[in-house]
């Protein structure tokens, strides 16, 4: 038997005849998926389980899911060891195969808003202390935005904030007064939202 030359793309040089060496993949509703992509869907659901497994407990239990996956979860979050981690975490992608990943999804991206509601809300109240003490004009402002303030007390609270911030200078730590100022207007800034 003739022994055969090595195939080049297209056209087997011994035999004269076309070949294909890289077939197209098979389409159509019977075709599976690679590998590659069964894998990249398995390291998606992972890290939507370590994102699961993240959430506060109040979220955790709030959030609907199968109890076989929630006791994965539970356990994974009970796991110290990083091996341990590593093996449970794969066992939670594994049961997330069958879970509602919608609602998942949904869960963590509602905590993440919180998350971020939260900082905003912290932000816009350092904003607010900020501008109290270097403006006067935004005294007023607070009072028209925030009508139920008690003025009496937020006008002790700025003057004292003053008067530490012209001794202490910019460098030295927030004094008492800045904290309760800040203590003062963060409820009020929870209840409405209004830029200074």
């Amino acid at each position: 038997m003739p022994r055969r030359a090595a195939p080049h793309r297209g056209i087997d040089v011994h035999y004269g005849q076309a070949v294909d060496d890289d077939p197209a993949p098979a389409e159509g509703p019977d075709a599976r998926p690679s590998k590659t992509r069964l894998k990249q869907q398995s390291h998606e659901l992972q890290s939507l389980g370590a994102a699961v497994a993240g959430l506060s407990p109040e979220r955790l239990a709030a959030t609907p899911m199968s109890e076989p996956l929630r006791d994965a979860i539970e356990q994974y979050r009970r796991t110290r060891s990083h091996e341990g981690r590593r093996r449970q975490m794969q066992y939670v992608g594994k049961l997330m195969r069958g879970a509602d990943e919608a609602a998942l999804r949904e869960a963590v991206a509602a905590a993440t808003l919180g998350s971020a509601r939260q900082a905003l809300a912290l932000h816009e109240a350092e904003r607010w202390r900020a501008e109290l003490i270097a403006d006067d004009e935004a005294l007023p402002r607070w009072l028209q935005a925030h009508p139920d303030s008690d003025a009496q007390r937020l006008r002790s609270l700025v003057r004292a904030a003053r008067r530490d911030a012209a001794t202490l200078g910019p460098e030295a730590r927030q004094p008492k007064s800045f904290r309760e100022l800040f203590q003062f207007i963060r409820p009020l800034l929870s209840t409405t939202s209004t830029e200074p």
